[in-house]
Parts: structure tokens; C-alpha cells; sequence
């Protein structure tokens, strides 16, 4: 197994939060960010963000610093092409500096009516996406499923985390977790194994 087969492993897939969903194996829905903004908006938000990275000054930049996925923008201040060392000392000075949060502050100001959110995840970076587009997204699939309980693990669950919303949503049973191994654990005695 390679993780190609997954869609056929669970009954349910949700990849991009939900965007895309899968039910036993087959796609059922996808939706994109370039749908929601169209074109021109999606140009004029990338652009901002380009001219605006132009003049933020770190310790170091490389490559890659605004990804367009299915559902949202990715945005590295630092670059996605970073080595994991440079993105640990980012990361670190990114807690001194605010970087991150920042820059999301001047898009927020800038685009106040595009109708997008903001959630910083992961060392390097952060995800802009549709209001209501993120990790809660995939649960509408599921609401009339019939399922008592559904379970989320998630690291980043505090305000301004992306695992934030679900977490903390009421459809949801939200479990913190500090890496796979402690994900493991929990599930471990979720099940009383």
C-alpha cells in the first residue's frame, strides 16, 4: 500500500478540507478557490502579496511563497523551498517577530470585503481561504450520515491555529495532540487497546 489506493480504504476521503470529497471510492463533489474569487480578485490578492513579500526582510528567503491549492493560497514568508533548518530557525523567528501574523493583518486591511479567512499552520507558513472553507468544511458532507460521534486530531488548535474551527466545533469531539506518536497514544486509549 502507497497511499494510492486510499479513496478505497475508507468510506469517506475528504482531501483540500472537503473541497474534494470522496464517498466509498468515488468522487462526489469538488469545489476550488478559483471558482469562489474568479480570476480577477485571485490575480489582484496574489499580486498584494507578492509586491508586499517584496519588502519583508529576514534572515534568509528562497523559493516558492505563494502555492495555489484547490481550496486556498499558501503563503510562506520564508518560502516553501527552505531546508528543514532554516524552516526551525524561521519558525522561531517567527514567535519573536509576529512575520506571519503581520502580514495577515495587512491583507485583512487591505482586502476587508474579499470574504476569506486566515489560519497560520505548520513552521512556515499560513492558508488563506473562503470564509467557512476550513477543516469544518467536510463535516456538511457528513451531518446526515447518522453518526453519533466524530472524532478530530488535531496540533494546531489554539485561536488562529488551522485545526482551530474543527476542534472546537460542536459536531466534532476535538482531541489536541503534540505530534504522531501522541496521536497514536490517544487513539490507543480511545479504544482501549
Amino acid at each position: 500500500m502507497n497511499g494510492d489506493d486510499v479513496i478505497f480504504r475508507f468510506d469517506y476521503v475528504f482531501p483540500e478540507n472537503g473541497l474534494v470529497q470522496y464517498k466509498f471510492g468515488k468522487e462526489v463533489e469538488r469545489q476550488s478557490i478559483q471558482k469562489f474569487m474568479g480570476e480577477e480578485k485571485l490575480q489582484k490578492f496574489i499580486n498584494y502579496t507578492l509586491s508586499y513579500l517584496s519588502t519583508v526582510v529576514l534572515p534568509v528567503k528562497r523559493g516558492t511563497f505563494v502555492e495555489l491549492r484547490a481550496g486556498m493560497l499558501n503563503i510562506s514568508p520564508i518560502g516553501r523551498s527552505c531546508s528543514q533548518e532554516e524552516r526551525e530557525s524561521f519558525e522561531k523567528y517567527d514567535k519573536e517577530y509576529n512575520v506571519r501574523q503581520t502580514m495577515i493583518d495587512s491583507l485583512k486591511k487591505r482586502f476587508p470585503d474579499i470574504g476569506l479567512a486566515y489560519s497560520i499552520g505548520g513552521q512556515i507558513s499560513f492558508d488563506v481561504f473562503p470564509k467557512g472553507w476550513d477543516k469544518t468544511y467536510c463535516l456538511r458532507h457528513l451531518e446526515s450520515e447518522g453518526y453519533d460521534e466524530i472524532h478530530f486530531f488535531g496540533d494546531k488548535t489554539d485561536k488562529g491555529g488551522n485545526d482551530y474551527e474543527i476542534y472546537n466545533d460542536p459536531r466534532t469531539i476535538g482531541h489536541k495532540v503534540m505530534n504522531p506518536e501522541d496521536t497514536r497514544k490517544q487513539l490507543e486509549q480511545l479504544f482501549n487497546l
